[in-house]
């Protein structure tokens, strides 16, 4: 597992939660905000003595010489001695992704292809301190972009890369160009998972409503920052903040509620792409007027009382052998719900059956979990501070197990 903010990637023995360190990466940059060290893979072959002990993990790092700070994000391949425990032999697979302070999103996951996935966010454009930077999630890259290995337009995307980096020979052409890109149109897709067929999934985040979860295609396009959810024009619309006139936008205060009249209105039935795809469920769509100010939650903690669960992370649980009733099922960690959400599959993949089961509530920030060998043991990963539902769902920062991992098994018969 990774530490973002320590920079350290641990090992945890299951059995007693015995703690040792792999490595450090001394050259990420940590902020305070979401940067520092992030995703991790394991290479298939790894342990299996085909001399492919390999461990992929991304981090964000400062490229500026300077004081001044100029992120960028990289992923670097380990290799795993068995013997110390340790990561060592660190090669750089690719470097100067896009990298930021907020919605990094950074999911690495290995395919049944042998190829990586890599998500990239928005960068938290076009809100807070970011609102004058552009969202550029729908931008693409050309030909001599990616012949001069420039990738400033990977934001807001799904990548898909060969193990040293290059670009695969099957990646989606998408207008014209060949590149990393394999999906685009995304705003923060925290989790990554392939189901049954090699079908793949990802669940990001919404702006104030509207989390979602997509089947993933290759070279379609999810609609952000147009489209949040379904294109129903329901409680969003597109303030682009970067293009405000003739008030510039650094002389406008944010607001995440009132937008300035300089500020140009997009509804989500102006846009439209031939590659549009929707998501295959929402949490969750609310109808236009909808107050987001809810004082039920206060003015601490209002933005608990949104309709977003804030998933952290996406897991394929099996059919067969394990908890009944959970095969074919996606799994989703809730930072803000403190609880995992049970997404039912149908047969094909490529739709859900019935409504979100809420599993497993606590009062946390629940970031990733694990499925063991077994099927019956879940383990799940929770945040060491901030922000959750709680039981009353009005907000809370005490939490029940900060910074600790939490077994569930399951104890009834098959």
């Amino acid at each position: 597992m990774t530490e973002r903010v320590s920079k350290r990637v641990l090992r945890v023995r299951a059995e007693d939660g015995q703690q040792t360190t792999a490595v450090t990466i001394e050259e990420a940059f940590q902020s305070g905000g979401q940067d520092g060290v992030l995703g991790l893979a394991l290479h298939p072959d790894l342990l299996q003595g085909k001399g492919r002990d390999y461990v992929y993990v991304s981090f964000t790092y400062d490229v500026d010489p300077g004081t001044a700070v100029d992120r960028r994000a990289k992923i670097r391949r380990y290799t795993y001695d068995p013997g110390t425990g340790t990561l060592g032999r660190p090669v750089d697979v690719i470097t100067g992704l896009p990298g930021s302070d907020d919605h990094n999103s950074a999911r690495l996951l290995f395919g049944p292809d042998r190829k990586l996935y890599y998500t990239v966010g928005d960068q938290g454009n076009n809100q807070f301190g970011r609102k004058c930077l552009p969202i550029r999630a729908q931008a693409l890259p050309t030909a001599a972009d990616v012949a001069a290995q420039d990738w400033s337009k990977y934001t807001g995307k799904v990548l898909r890369l060969n193990l040293d980096g290059s670009i695969p020979h099957d990646n989606p052409r998408i207008d014209g160009t060949r590149s990393h890109v394999y999906s685009y149109g995304h705003r923060n897709p925290q989790g990554l998972a392939f189901g049954r067929g090699g079908k793949l999934y990802a669940n990001e985040h919404g702006p104030k409503s509207e989390d979602e979860l997509n089947l993933i295609l290759p070279g379609k396009n999810y609609g952000w920052p147009h489209v949040a959810g379904y294109q129903d024009d329901q409680a969003y619309t597109y303030d682009n903040w970067s293009a405000s006139s003739p008030t510039p936008c650094e002389a406008l205060e944010w607001n995440d509620f009132e937008k300035p009249p300089s500020v140009p209105q997009q509804e989500e039935s102006a846009w439209s792409h031939p590659d549009f795809r929707e998501p295959l469920l929402t949490f969750y769509t609310v109808e236009d007027g909808h107050d987001f100010r809810n004082s039920v939650c206060g003015d601490d903690f209002f933005w608990i009382c949104w309709p977003t669960i804030a998933p952290s992370s996406l897991h394929y649980y099996p059919a067969g052998r394990g908890v009944p009733g959970w095969g074919n099922s996606l799994l989703i960690t809730s930072l803000k719900g403190g609880a995992v959400f049970r997404v039912k599959l149908s047969g094909n993949g490529k739709s859900v059956v019935g409504e979100p089961v809420r599993e497993l509530a606590t009062s946390n920030r629940y970031r990733d979990l694990a499925i063991g060998p077994d099927r019956r043991t879940l383990y799940v990963i929770t945040d060491p501070s901030g922000g959750t539902g709680g039981p009353t769902g009005l907000g809370t920062t005490v939490l029940d197990n900060p910074g600790a991992i939490l077994e569930f098994k399951y104890t009834g018969s098959h």
